[in-house]
């Protein structure tokens, strides 16, 4: 009698992740396009304004960090990842009613702050629980390929906000733009819900030969009791600070590109609205496709190499990569060549997103929502400074030396790497030592 092949669940559980990584990020940069086209201006909002704004997302999301990776470990990523879509979409719900109230623009910017607030610390699961759940869900061999997918969706819903929000914004208006976007995010959240599970041993459709092979190379409680002597206990494992500030600088050239390239494209390069919406797309496209395929070449370098040298090689290439393209888009004022090197600098950088994302829970495979929760933090506190920073540096300096700056960030956020050697999962403990019941 033949043995039954492995069933494809953890490749569903990849797809969802994917499309609430997809939907939570076009609700998260819909923001962005929404200032550009309606907010800035006479009469409206500035542009250090609207970087307030922005950086209050970033700064409630990155201060809720390890408290959410904390209640990451004790929930499990089900219920975390559900918790996050039903409120960030609220929060988008609430945007567009804050359009129908019948304030003035100028007089959103303190109901913008809060909502935005909200919706930061609602965002906090997002990837650290896509992470942990792709840690419990996967073998080691197949990590890089799962976040990578998950994250190239992030992108992909970032690089579809510029035309498809700014498309939706004119047919229906930016209010009912926020809020038909929010109600979509939630639905899928409760999609969520009811097909997932914590872990292959939860779900009754995964068969023992799927469970065999996600259990390759070890395995981690779903759910623990981290307190706060775990938490203090993260910073005395080097690895992981040098990956927090690695994974800072990564922040720092995502966040400028995603809130900045399209007022930069328009209005440093003179580009028609349209076109800048176009170029910002395919810019974020590029680094979406070096995410989903970095993921599949780290684990065919690590099948080669080994998981520790095949990760460290792609990030080093990587964030080397991205800040030489990245100097080389504003050595130029063609349009047409700043688009390709800039969609060069964040494809390069896109292909090591995948690797920190596998690379933190084996580090502290008994906290890994509490690790990449660190990790995350170490993203979100540097990259929150790229809305505020750089258009101050460009203001003073000009937009050259603020891209500059992101360039030198980038390049030395890659050769942190040299200090940093990928774990491998071990053997959690059992099942009701640190697993919490139900």
């Amino acid at each position: 009698m033949s043995v039954p092949p492995p069933t494809a669940v953890r490749w569903r559980i990849v797809a969802l992740l994917t499309g609430l990584a997809f939907l939570a990020h076009f609700n998260r940069l819909s923001i962005s396009v929404a200032a550009n086209a309606h907010f800035i201006g006479p009469g409206g909002l500035s542009a250090e304004q609207m970087g307030a704004v922005y950086s209050a997302f970033l700064l409630v999301y990155a201060v809720g960090m390890l408290p959410g990776g904390w209640l990451l470990d004790r929930i499990g990523p089900r219920r975390a990842m559900a918790g996050m879509g039903v409120g960030l979409g609220a929060c988008g719900v609430v945007t567009g009613a804050l359009g129908w109230s019948g304030l003035a623009v100028a007089a959103l910017w303190v109901p913008l702050l809060v909502v935005r607030g909200l919706a930061g610390a609602a965002s906090v699961p997002l990837h650290p629980g896509a992470a942990r759940a792709v840690s419990l869900w996967l073998p080691l061999r197949e990590r890089s390929t799962a976040n990578g997918l998950v994250t190239a969706g992030a992108l992909v819903g970032i690089a579809l906000t510029y035309p498809g929000f700014g498309w939706l914004m004119d047919r229906v208006g930016w209010p009912a733009a926020f809020a038909l976007c929010g109600a979509a995010l939630a639905l899928l959240a409760l999609a969520w819900w009811a097909l997932a599970a914590d872990a292959p041993a939860d779900h009754p459709r995964v068969n023992d030969a799927e469970r065999r092979l996600v259990a390759e190379g070890g395995t981690a409680p779903a759910r623990t009791r981290s307190g706060l002597r775990d938490v203090l206990g993260l910073f005395g494992n080097r690895r992981l600070v040098l990956l927090t500030l690695s994974y800072g600088a990564v922040g720092y050239v995502q966040y400028m590109f995603f809130y900045w390239v399209e007022y930069y494209f328009e209005k440093e390069l003179k580009l028609p609205p349209d076109e800048s919406r176009g170029a910002a797309f395919t810019v974020t496209m590029a680094m979406a496709a070096g995410m989903a395929g970095g993921g599949w070449v780290t684990d065919a370098l690590g099948r080669r190499l080994g998981h520790r040298w095949g990760s460290r090689l792609v990030v080093l290439l990587a964030m080397g990569l991205g800040a030489g393209f990245g100097l080389l888009g504003v050595s130029t004022t063609d349009p047409r060549q700043v688009v390709w090197c800039f969609a060069l600098a964040l494809g390069a950088v896109g292909l090591c997103e995948g690797v920190f994302w596998t690379t933190a829970p084996t580090l502290e495979p008994g906290r890994g929502g509490l690790a990449c929760a660190l990790m995350n933090t170490g993203g979100n506190g540097v990259g929150m400074l790229a809305p505020v920073v750089t258009p101050l540096l460009g203001h003073y300096y000009g937009w050259t030396a603020a891209v500059a700056v992101a360039c030198a960030v980038c390049g030395a956020g890659g050769l942190l790497w040299l200090g940093i050697a990928p774990g491998e999962t071990k053997a959690g403990p059992p099942v009701g030592e640190h697993e919490r019941p139900g």
